[in-house]
């Protein structure tokens, strides 16, 4: 067994060090590749990939229900990421006749992004970049979390759209970040990892503070405020304002978003300590 466990790890050391052309199928993979140094094998990206600079300039081939397969095909990548429990598998099974490189990478929660560079390192063929990575990534997750712990707990909502309202469940990364600051997410137990609420269900979910991207439309947020005027949250002293492209990203990027989110809170948490 030993020495079927040596040869597959040898037999996946050279594949890797022939991974020259990388195409990566979710913009956060192209962002673990950039972080274990191989940014420039990258020949293709998913739409919405916009950091770092180097991968953002990359041929787009599609998104994470559709590729172009013939797109993909051209670049004639010996490597392509596909993202676990994101890409559709309609999409990967179109890419299984296709005799490509496919290799999955699992991100679930906030500890397994450091996982996640060490197992694009291995595949890239840059382990000790990785690890250095993985371990940096490890360190300030750990410092956030030390930081953070013992806050008093805030009732949170994260809010989406408008039209009706989204929110999301314990099962988005938003809900592992808003815990990692001392939150608690109001709508954690919804049946859907995102899914639209009422009014009425924000108002007896009485949130302390309410938290929305900067990527949505702020005069639609103030007019649905508005017809809320009575509860606490509507003050929009309230109101947490974050970056959704970091605070969502599954890369070492995600703990910029999640420092500006926490400072946030802290921010509400010490208006309603006064």
């Amino acid at each position: 067994m030993r020495l079927m466990a040596a040869a597959a790890l040898l037999l996946a050391a050279v594949s890797a060090q022939a991974a020259e052309r990388i195409v990566t199928l979710a913009p956060h993979l192209a962002e673990l590749v950039c972080a274990v140094g191989a940014c420039d094998r990258l020949v293709g990206v998913a739409a919405y990939t916009d950091a770092p600079p180097q991968a953002a300039a990359r041929p787009q081939v599609g998104n994470a229900y559709s590729v172009n397969l013939e797109a993909v095909l051209a670049l004639h990548p010996d490597l392509v990421l596909s993202w676990d429990g994101g890409n559709s598998p309609e999409l990967l099974r179109r890419l299984q006749p296709l005799k490509l490189h496919v290799e999955a990478v699992t991100v679930r929660g906030l500890d397994d992004i450091a996982d996640a560079l060490e197992r694009v390192g291995a595949l890239t063929g840059d382990t000790p970049v990785a690890q250095r990575a993985a371990q940096a990534y490890r360190r300030q997750l750990a410092t956030l979390r030390a930081q953070y712990a013992g806050r008093r707990r805030l009732r949170a909502f994260y809010h989406t759209e408008t039209d009706p309202p989204f929110s999301v469940n314990r099962s988005s990364p938003i809900h592992a970040a808003l815990d990692l600051c001392g939150a608690d997410n109001v709508f954690a137990e919804m049946p859907a990892i995102a899914g639209a609420i009422s009014l009425e269900a924000i108002v007896a979910a009485n949130p302390q503070v309410v938290i929305y991207a900067q990527q949505e439309d702020p005069a639609a947020i103030a007019r649905l405020w508005s017809r809320l005027s009575v509860m606490p949250a509507a003050d929009p002293a309230r109101h947490v304002i974050v970056d959704a492209n970091t605070l969502t990203r599954q890369s070492p990027r995600v703990l910029g978003g999640i420092a500006q989110l926490c400072a946030g809170i802290d921010r509400v948490r010490n208006t309603l300590a006064d």
